[in-house]
């Protein structure tokens, strides 16, 4: 299962609007592969096309997609936004990463 908050919703939806995206025919694209200083490193985008190898997770107002390979990694993992005076984008909270990069970008499982 992959989880997100009401607020990494609402940017989501914000953000396909404004690249003039239809967020009831995308979705976000979650991934983990191989790169990054600790192994593996996220990929977050927006997509509309689904491969047979994805799992789907329905939220009320976005989907989610993780391809059964990344899945492994990324189990349980929270999906939130943050802003503030540092900068601001969405964040992770992966219960099987052992570590982190100082950046946040990349880890370890």
């Amino acid at each position: 299962m992959i989880h997100i908050s009401d607020l990494a919703v609402t940017k989501a939806i914000e953000l396909m609007k404004e690249e003039g995206l239809n967020p009831s025919s995308h979705f976000i694209r979650l991934g983990a592969h191989e790169g990054g200083c600790h192994g593996y490193k996220y990929l977050f985008k927006f997509d509309e096309q689904k491969n047979e190898n994805d799992q789907v997770f329905d939220h009320v107002q976005v989907k989610i997609v993780v391809d059964k390979e990344s899945l492994e990694v990324l189990s349980g993992t929270k999906i939130d936004f943050e802003g503030g005076v540092n900068g601001s984008g969405f964040f992770f909270e992966n219960p099987v990463a052992t570590g982190t990069c100082g950046c946040g970008d990349s880890f370890s499982a």
